[in-house]
């Protein structure tokens, strides 16, 4: 089927195309949504700078990231199911081109205006792709699905993890701060080729013949009753997991660069990627059993006191410790609250189960960290950052305590 045709949900006139393997198909599938998480975080290292130049301080910055989120929610939301009606790879296709056009926006940004409509294509172009990823991995692996979430959770952590690293290795090129996103348009308009030309698989759900706009109509969100204790599990760990990245992506470095007296953006990149690299690493692991949820969330509770400690002390070596820490931590017990959930319902409603489950993950990135933000305004970097995560800390042992009490009764 023709990318044209999937989008308008009609049979090709003709069937042509690249008859990938499954490994073929796989890697694809990962490296969409790999990349497009890279360019949605090339500019965590600039925002120091971006800070200075476009005079944004602390809540404007975390207004320019919470857009994002906010709008890859809403487009989670409305177009979270699209990819079973149109198919997987036309849903990667076309949040590739959108995050094509985000990417170009938020590159020659000159205001916070600009910024934020840079932001608001990336996340509709992440939201997106993130249903139609998972699902076309879970397809692809049809008698693994734990190896699909694992996937699913690598190219996700992977990419958010290496775009701040990239992102400040990139900024060393001529062309300063807009040299990481002429790159990323460069890495996007090649991914285009391999997803054009490969053969399609039709989609999961055919709309009926003149009702196309009724099946693409956006949805209530809603999980089958059986379903439910698990959905809320991973949509709360999730929560509380991006409420702390979302603090690393965003207002970390600027606070690494002041606190920490750090000056090379490759370095701040990599801090501030540290826990989400831990994290997507944990998903190689072979560590399962009731305890990993319990025991993951409280590694976690611990890391963000110890991150508390090294906020109040500038002890680099401790905030590196923490940050390894939580990732791992993180990764532990958002796999298996994630697989768990993605495997109690059907595979046709895969993809809406893991879109409710990250517009409620993602809003983690954006309310806490708003909040985040204005703290900063009022009483000091420090003092801001030392709450929320002993905040955070608290919040990971009662999610701790109460995986641990459902792990008893199963």
């Amino acid at each position: 089927m023709t990318v044209i045709s999937e989008l308008r949900m009609r049979p090709a006139a003709r069937e042509w195309g690249w008859e990938a393997s499954t490994t073929a198909r796989l890697v694809l599938s990962g490296v969409v949504i790999f990349v497009l998480l890279v360019g949605a975080n090339l500019a965590t290292p600039l925002y120091p700078s971006l800070q200075a130049e476009l005079a944004l301080g602390p809540f404007g910055t975390t207004v320019a990231f919470s857009s994002y989120v906010i709008a890859l929610v809403a487009t989670l939301v409305l177009a979270g199911h699209w990819s079973d009606h149109i198919g997987r790879r036309a849903a990667l296709v076309v949040s590739v081109v959108v995050g094509l056009a985000g990417t170009a926006v938020f590159g020659l940004a000159q205001n916070l205006l600009m910024l934020c409509g840079g932001r608001v294509l990336q996340g509709i172009s992440i939201a997106l792709a993130t249903g139609a990823s998972a699902a076309a991995l879970r397809e692809l692996l049809p008698t693994r699905p734990e190896w699909a979430s694992r996937f699913t959770l690598l190219s996700s952590s992977g990419g958010v993890a290496a775009g701040p690293a990239i992102g400040g290795l990139l900024a060393l090129l001529p062309g300063g701060r807009t040299a990481p996103f002429v790159v990323q348009m460069v890495v996007l308009a090649l991914l285009l080729v391999p997803l054009w030309l490969i053969r399609a698989r039709p989609a999961i759900m055919r709309a009926e013949h003149g009702f196309n706009h009724r099946a693409l109509a956006p949805r209530r969100l809603g999980v089958p009753s059986q379903a439910r204790g698990a959905f809320w599990l991973a949509a709360l760990v999730g929560f509380l997991s991006f409420a702390i990245f979302g603090f690393q992506l965003s207002l970390a470095p600027g606070f690494f660069a002041q606190g920490m007296h750090l000056n090379s953006l490759p370095l701040v990149g990599v801090l501030a990627g540290l826990s989400l690299g831990a994290s997507a690493l944990s998903q190689l692991t072979g560590f399962s059993g009731k305890a990993t949820v319990p025991v993951g969330l409280a590694v976690l509770g611990l890391s963000m006191l110890l991150t508390a400690w090294a906020s109040n002390t500038s002890a680099l070596w401790l905030l590196v410790v923490a940050s390894v820490a939580a990732g791992f931590g993180q990764g532990l017990s958002f796999r298996t609250v994630f697989n768990r959930a993605a495997m109690a319902v059907s595979p046709d409603q895969h993809a809406q189960m893991v879109s409710t489950v990250y517009v409620v993950t993602y809003l983690g990135s954006a309310v806490p960290v708003l909040g985040l933000g204005l703290a900063a305004a009022v009483w000091g970097m420090t003092t801001a950052v030392t709450a929320f995560a002993i905040l955070a800390a608290v919040a990971a042992f009662l999610l701790a305590l109460a995986s641990l009490r459902g792990s008893r009764r199963v």
